[in-house]
Parts: structure tokens; C-alpha cells; sequence
């Protein structure tokens, strides 16, 4: 599939506001999946080639948890095995899903998920009381088999429903539950993508650009101190998603914003 130049800008810019956004405050995933359908005109292609910018950018954030000496690989390994199968049934699930529908799901996900994110649940579990037994285990390996799967199928958000998950199963701090949160997604990411690209359904020249943008954004996050800051890009997550969040919906019934815009 060819791209043009303003393509790729178009699509390292979202990775830049992506990248910058999960740095600063949260939801920054749910900008990058729907600039790639509109882009490829292919759900199932966008969603594995969103792959390889989660893969990367994992990468990175477990590099920089070690360097803290903030790591729990035990733990996270095993959280990551069953999570792991279920990114296998969730990607096997999202390449056999029709692409109207998978449109829908995602336009329904994208605005559950901005809602959680501005209502941040998480910081009501701060004074959580850490717990590790065998049974605390047991269940956290059964919840992260269905995150997994959702991650697999969608990924947008999941994020959130690793650290929620975590902070209620073990009362971890949140420096801990982060440095977990990233082993995890990234080994099921690598058992979603091997799965997507098994199936020839990931564009690498979208993959990469996409992969730098975040790099660059999530640099730019870490170095930028901005004062209120996180109202102003909380209120442009909003306007951005729900703009994508109504194109997927009208796009099947070709009243898309793509078009108007004069990208299509």
C-alpha cells in the first residue's frame, strides 16, 4: 500500500500527541488506531500495525524502569503468560471481525475508555493495603487472561485496565504496578503481533513512523514541564477522540471526515 508525504507526517504527528499524552496524563492510545484506519481504509490492517509501535515503545518504558532499578519480572511473568494466550485469542478474534463492526466496537471502546480516563479511578485506590497471596495470584492470572484478550483484540486503552487491575488485586504502589504494566503488555504484544503479521496484516512504513512519533512525543513529555497542563490535554483528548469516535460510526455510510478533509 502506498502513502504519501502528508501521510506520514499526518500519522508521526498523531504519534508525537500519542507519545506525549501517555507521558503527561493518560489515553494517548486511543488517538493513534483511529488516525491508522483512516489511513488505510483497513481496521484489521490498522490494528496490527499499531502493533509495532506498542512493541517499541514498551521496549523503552521497561528500559527505563530497570535503569530505576524498578522491576518485578517474577511477578509480571507470571501475569504475563496467561495474558499472553488470551492476546493470541483476542488477535485471532479482531482478524476474523468484519470492519464495520469492528468500527463500532472501537468507536464504543474509544468513549468508555475517554470516560474512565478523565474519571481516573486509580487515584481512589492510593491507600490500598498491598497484598500477595496464593489465592490474590490465582485470580490476578484469570483477569489478565481477559485483558489479554481485550489487549490482542483492540489494545486501545488496556493501559488503564492493567493499573485498575492491579491496584485492586495486590495494592501495589503505582511505581511498581506501571513497571508491571509495561512487561506485560509487552510480551503479549509480541504474541498479538507475531499473529497480525503471520496474517500480512501489518504495514511496517506505518509501523515505524509511527513507533518514532511516540518515541518522540513520550521524550518530549518527560523533559516538558507544563503548567495545568494536563486540563488543556484533557481537553483536547476529548475534542480529538470524539471527533474519531464519530467518523468510525458515520465512515461505513461513507459520510467520513477523511473525505472532507482530502485525504481519502
Amino acid at each position: 500500500m502506498d502513502f504519501n508525504l502528508l501521510h506520514l507526517i499526518l500519522l508521526f504527528g498523531t504519534g508525537i500527541a500519542a507519545g506525549f499524552v501517555n507521558t503527561v496524563a493518560a489515553g494517548g492510545s486511543l488517538l493513534a488506531l483511529p488516525m491508522l484506519i483512516f489511513l488505510t481504509a483497513d481496521p484489521t490492517l490498522a490494528n496490527g500495525t499499531n502493533r509495532v509501535a506498542i512493541f517499541f515503545q514498551n521496549i523503552s518504558a521497561i528500559m527505563g524502569f530497570r535503569r530505576k532499578g524498578v522491576s518485578n519480572f517474577r511477578y509480571g511473568i507470571l501475569l504475563a503468560v496467561p495474558a499472553a494466550f488470551g492476546a493470541w485469542i483476542g488477535a485471532k478474534i479482531a482478524i476474523g471481525t468484519d470492519a464495520a463492526l469492528f468500527q463500532f466496537i472501537l468507536a464504543f471502546v474509544m468513549l468508555v475508555m475517554l470516560a474512565l480516563t478523565l474519571l481516573n479511578p486509580t487515584a481512589r485506590l492510593k491507600d490500598r493495603i498491598e497484598s500477595d497471596t496464593t489465592g490474590s495470584r490465582i485470580v490476578a492470572m484469570a483477569v489478565f487472561f481477559f485483558i489479554g484478550i481485550y489487549g490482542g483484540f483492540i489494545q486501545a486503552g488496556v493501559g488503564l485496565l492493567v493499573i485498575t487491575a492491579l491496584r485492586l488485586l495486590t495494592g501495589m504502589d503505582l511505581v511498581r504496578t506501571n513497571a508491571i504494566k509495561v512487561f506485560v503488555i509487552f510480551c503479549y504484544t509480541v504474541v498479538a503481533l507475531a499473529t497480525f503479521i503471520v496474517s500480512k496484516q501489518v504495514d511496517w512504513t506505518l509501523g515505524v513512523t509511527l513507533a518514532i512519533g511516540n518515541a518522540t512525543g513520550a521524550w518530549i513529555g518527560s523533559h516538558w514541564a507544563v503548567e495545568k497542563g494536563d486540563k488543556w490535554i484533557k481537553v483536547v483528548l476529548v475534542v480529538t477522540v470524539l471527533v474519531f469516535a464519530t467518523n468510525l460510526v458515520l465512515e461505513p455510510f461513507d459520510l467520513d471526515i477523511k473525505s472532507l478533509l482530502g485525504l481519502g
